[in-house]
């Protein structure tokens, strides 16, 4: 069996062979995946493998199919899309004195895998005995390209007294596993998507079956002598030796399909395995340099947010053209989808840390324009009706109470381009899509709020974040955000914030004090897995952060007394069956004393994956999550709020850490702010206006200014029925 070993700051190591045994296999294939925004690949081994999940995945490669209802209704989705595993080149067999290469045969004496966050390659060594007595060493590197969004590279080196034949193959529709039949939730699966097209030694092409997109991949080896055969669905090249092969292996995709991807794998192929990882290297310095989160005082956490860090780099580094998924390209997902936690979760923490994959991002938003007009005029509204769940811009989504009733999407997107221009001054993404953006899902709100006898703007039948809570009135998230929408096009319109007086607290949406209470004796979680969602709507129960949200977003539309009532309440009313709620419930503990439950929340997001027992981690990552982590960590305990335009911070820490820093990316300077158990340290490389504790405070280039942080006592958690586990700091 293997295991993560104890917490390194720049690296993830493996101990041991992955085993099928409790998705230890899955999920590591998840945590060594290796992606750039364009070309994902998990991190599979490299000998074929049947207990795994296979996935070589491009961005915006899907393949479609049809949903079914029991019963048909207007306007539901009559399609749905589907990302697909592509062409795999990573398949390498081995076979040593003719037995096969198999960690399942033979005696395993080392087996260690190590991601490099510094570097951004995934090494392997293997010391293996095969049955027949054969001692083997095995070393693997491989990389996806952060600088040439088409090319992956693997060098593979094995050493053994005994001959040797090598089988480095290029496939196309591989055997998958079955999805999951014990899950609602698991991706459909597409056995033999591609038809075939064209093949030769240097390339493959096919194209889906049904959504006809076309897809070159071009291979090549150097550094061995072997010989290639081709059919239509796989390029096979063969060496053979005695002691000890050595070669490195260039893959370049393209698609739709061109002769382009022969041309970039040559290039990389001329360039050589050593210069792609330099390059990987600088631009990986360039990125820690303004994106770096130090922690001290819990390894754990250290190493977490790095790694949560990087692979929000690989989700979104050249996604370009395309979208940014909720599993990035680590895994098949949610079919491969993008939500709504893009724009709040990732874009929040890109905007900060590598601003620069946040406008062609929003872009892409703006390139499905056409769709989501056509899914206003087909929902009787005017402007814009963002889907819930897309991958190339059409709603896939079928379940409409907690999908097309979830309006909010369109305040996320508008939110996520104001914060984008107020940090970057970028008028000319501005004139190129964030005006029609912001007048577009504003129109929406304009055709769905209304004004009723007294003169009270309400928007009716919506769902929230907590889809536990479906088509409820004056949603205050969506409200709150819609009206700031709104206000972004000159529309000012005061949206009601139901309050119940008797409780004294905000109510998430208008009446919901006023249901049932939830009985918590049930530990069976998530909810929706046992009891049905007639059950859940009618109750005092919250899937995730929702309210709690809104005081985040919207920090300037609540009191302090308010949020410290508002999340009493609600914390012993959530339950936390989504990665998306830990992050925002330890932002606000921080905010309001909580310190040490704000500490476990910051946990719980960030060592979802990394640490195993995630939900569903063996389909692939959660990269909202992990720019949860950073979330908590710079918002929470570094105070950071972003309200119109304008930055403020309200530092603290928790026992558990003696220091924090982090770096912001703020209209073209880097702001480095330090955090210590006393004191609040601001640096910049160029001018930076913002607010420390309420007031505006301005730091100049080369300039460093301190302030105290007065103690702040840890206040104890209130009630919750599903607390966050206790996080205690590894030595």
């Amino acid at each position: 069996m293997s295991e993560i070993a104890p917490a390194e700051p720049w690296i993830v190591r493996e101990v041991g062979a992955p085993v099928e045994e409790d998705g230890e296999l899955l999920q590591g294939e998840s945590i060594f995946a290796l992606a750039n925004g364009h070309v994902g690949l998990r991190g599979n081994l490299e000998e074929p493998h049947l207990g795994g999940m296979p996935g070589t995945f491009l961005n915006s490669l899907f393949e479609e199919r049809d949903l079914q209802y029991p019963e048909e209704g207007y306007g539901f989705p009559e399609r749905t899309q589907t990302i697909v595993n592509g062409p795999n080149g990573k398949r390498i067999s081995l076979a040593v004195d003719g037995e096969s290469f198999d960690l399942r045969t033979g005696e395993v004496r080392r087996h260690e895998r190590v991601l490099d966050l510094r570097a951004g390659t995934l090494t392997r060594e293997v010391e293996w005995v095969s049955p027949s007595g054969v001692a083997l060493w095995l070393r693997t590197e491989r990389l996806v390209s952060f600088v040439r969004p088409s090319v992956a590279a693997m060098r593979y080196s094995v050493r053994a007294e005994a001959e040797l034949r090598i089988e480095s193959d290029l496939v196309v529709d591989e055997e998958l596993p079955s999805p999951r039949e014990d899950d609602p939730r698991a991706s459909a699966i597409f056995q033999d998507p591609f038809e075939p097209v064209s093949h030769d030694d240097d390339q493959l092409v096919c194209r889906t079956r049904r959504s006809n997109i076309s897809v070159a991949a071009a291979v090549t080896h150097t550094g061995a002598e072997g010989t290639i055969s081709s059919s239509p669905e796989l390029i096979r090249w063969t060496t053979t030796g005695r002691g000890e092969i050595t070669f490195e292996k260039f893959l370049a995709y393209h698609w739709p399909a061109s002769d382009q991807a022969v041309t970039d794998r040559d290039v990389a192929a001329r360039d050589g395995f050593d210069t792609l990882a330099a390059e990987q290297r600088e631009y990986l310095d360039d990125f820690w340099a303004g994106a770096d989160v130090e922690v001290d005082g819990d390894p754990d956490i250290q190493q977490a947010v790095r790694f949560g860090l990087f692979h929000v780099l690989q989700a979104g580094a050249q996604a370009g053209p395309h979208p940014i998924p909720a599993k990035g390209l680590t895994g098949n997902g949610y079919d491969g989808h993008t939500l709504w936690d893009t724009e709040t979760y990732v874009l929040r923490m890109l905007t900060y840390t590598h601003p620069g994959c946040v406008g062609p991002a929003l872009k892409w938003r703006h390139s499905t324009l056409g769709h989501a007009r056509d899914r206003a005029r087909e929902l009787g509204l005017q402007g814009a009706a963002f889907p819930w769940r897309t991958i190339s811009g059409p709603e896939c989504s079928g379940y409409w109470p907690a999908g097309t009733a979830a309006l909010h999407v369109n305040a996320d997107i508008a939110d996520a381009v104001l914060r984008y221009h107020a940090a970057t001054g970028d008028d000319e993404f501005m004139r190129e899509a964030g005006h029609e953006l912001l007048t577009e899902t504003a129109n929406l709100w304009k055709s769905v709020a209304y004004t009723d006898d007294e003169g009270v703007a309400h928007i009716a039948g919506v769902t929230g974040p907590d889809e536990y809570t479906a088509l409820m009135d004056d949603n205050i998230y969506t409200n709150l955000m819609a009206q700031q929408n709104l206000a972004a096009v000159g529309v000012e319109l005061p949206l009601s914030l139901p309050y119940s007086e008797r409780r004294r607290v905000h109510e998430q949406a208008a009446g919901f004090t006023r249901l049932p209470e939830w009985t918590f004796t049930d530990h069976d979680y998530p909810l929706m897995l046992s009891h049905h969602y007639l059950n859940l709507y009618r109750k005092q129960v919250v899937k995730q952060a929702d309210l709690v949200l809104a005081m985040m977003t919207r920090s300037d539309a609540f009191t302090p007394d308010e949020k410290r009532r508002n999340f009493e309440y609600y914390e012993a009313r959530t339950v936390r069956d989504s990665s998306l709620s830990a992050p925002i419930q330890a932002v606000l503990a921080a905010e309001l004393g909580h310190l040490q439950l704000a500490h476990d929340y910051l946990a719980e997001a960030a060592l979802l994956d990394l640490r195993g027992g995630g939900e569903s981690g063996g389909d692939g990552l959660h990269i909202a999550a992990c720019a949860g982590a950073w979330i908590a960590l710079v918002m929470g305990f570094g105070g950071l709020r972003d309200h119109d335009g304008e930055l403020s911070f309200g530092p603290r820490l928790p026992p558990g850490l003696q220091r924090l820093a982090f770096h912001l990316h703020w209209r073209g300077a880097s702001l480095c702010v330090t955090v210590k158990r006393d004191s609040v340290t601001y640096t910049s490389d160029g001018e930076v206006t913002f607010r420390h504790e309420g007031k505006e405070v301005r730091v100049r280039a080369g300039e460093e200014l301190t302030f105290a942080i007065d103690p702040v006592d840890d206040i104890p958690a209130p009630p919750s029925p599903r607390p966050p586990r206790r996080h205690t700091v590894s030595s």
